[in-house]
C-alpha cells in the first residue's frame, strides 16, 4: 500500500517545475549555506569523500559542482576484461532483448523502439540483443564512463515525464525508462553498435556530454538530434563520457551475441566505475 501511495502520489506532482527550481537551487553560489546544504546532504546519505578529487566541502561552489565531482586518480581502476561497468551505482536488472522488449520489473517491460525515440532503425541493431540498467542513487558518483572504446555517431535529446527512477518506481510505473526525458548516445565499436541512454527523473537538474556539453535544459518539448558521423569523436574505454546532476539510470544495449555479463551479477548488486562488466564473445 506504502508502494502504491509513493507512486501515486507523482502522477499529481508538478515534477517539470520541481525539477527546474531544483536546477535552479543546484547552481546557486550561497558561500555558507551552499557548504552548510552538501555537509547535510553527504551525512544524510554516507557520501564518502575521501574518494574525491576535492575531500573538502568548502572547495564546492554550489551543489552541481559537488554532484558533479571528479574522484582522485586511481580510485576506480580499470579491470582487464573487455567491458567495464560505466557508473557507480545498482544493477536494476541485466539480460536479453527479447521480441524487442526489456525487462524493467515484475509484470512490466517495454520496447526498444520507444526508448531509443522511436528510432527503428537504430532498434534493429540491438534485436535479440543485450541490455543493462544501472540505477544511480543520489549517494554516488555521478560521472558516467564508457563501458569500452568507441567511436560517437548520433546523440538524440527526447523530452518525456519526469518520474523518480528508485526502486520503489520502477516497480511501480509502466515502461518508466521509455516515459521519461532521456539522451540516446549511439556509438560505432569495434565489436558493433553500443547505445548509451542517459535517463532524466525528478529535480535531475540536467543531462550533460563530454562532446556537448549541457543537454537540457533547453526542454523545448520535441525530439532533437545531432549527427557526429564524420567528426571522429572517439572515446576510450574508462574516459567520461557525461554526468547526471543527482542520480538517475543509464541503460546500455548491445546486439546479438556480443558479451557474456560478469557472472557475479545479480540485480540489486552494487557496482562501480571500472569493474568487470562482461567478456566480448567470438
Amino acid at each position: 500500500m506504502a508502494e502504491r501511495l509513493a507512486v501515486g502520489a507523482q502522477y499529481l506532482l508538478p515534477k517539470r517545475l520541481l525539477t527546474e527550481l531544483a536546477g535552479l537551487a543546484a547552481g546557486a553560489q550561497l558561500g555558507g549555506l551552499t557548504h552548510a546544504a552538501i555537509r547535510r546532504f553527504v551525512a544524510r546519505y554516507g557520501v564518502d569523500m575521501s574518494e574525491a578529487a576535492e575531500p573538502r566541502v568548502e572547495g564546492y561552489a554550489s551543489f552541481n559542482d559537488f554532484f558533479t565531482r571528479a574522484l582522485k586518480p586511481g580510485v576506480r581502476p580499470l579491470a582487464r576484461t573487455d567491458y567495464v561497468c560505466p557508473v557507480d551505482g545498482a544493477i536494476s536488472q541485466f539480460g536479453a532483448i527479447e521480441q524487442g522488449q526489456l525487462f524493467q520489473a515484475k509484470g512490466h517491460v517495454y520496447s526498444a523502439v520507444a526508448l531509443l525515440g522511436d528510432d527503428l532503425r537504430l532498434a534493429r541493431e540491438f534485436e535479440h540483443g543485450q541490455f543493462a540498467t544501472l540505477y544511480l542513487s543520489p549517494r554516488d558518483y555521478h560521472r558516467i564512463h564508457m563501458p569500452c572504446g568507441g567511436r560517437l555517431e548520433s546523440m538524440v535529446h527526447v523530452p518525456g515525464e519526469l518520474f523518480s527512477v528508485n526502486p520503489t518506481t520502477v516497480r511501480g510505473v509502466p515502461g518508466l525508462f521509455a516515459r521519461n526525458e532521456r539522451v540516446v548516445c549511439a556509438f560505432d565499436t569495434p565489436r558493433g553498435p553500443l547505445a548509451m541512454v542517459l535517463v532524466g527523473a525528478t529535480i535531475v537538474g540536467s543531462i550533460a556530454t563530454v562532446w556537448h556539453g549541457v543537454v537540457n535544459p533547453p526542454r523545448p518539448g520535441s525530439v532533437r538530434r545531432f549527427e557526429y558521423r564524420g567528426q571522429e569523436i572517439d572515446l576510450d574505454k574508462g574516459a567520461e563520457m557525461g554526468r547526471f546532476l543527482l542520480g538517475s539510470t543509464v541503460v546500455l544495449l548491445w546486439p546479438r551475441g556480443t558479451l557474456k555479463f560478469n557472472p557475479d551479477w545479480e540485480p540489486g548488486g552494487a557496482v562501480r566505475v571500472g569493474e568487470a562488466l562482461g567478456r566480448a564473445l567470438g
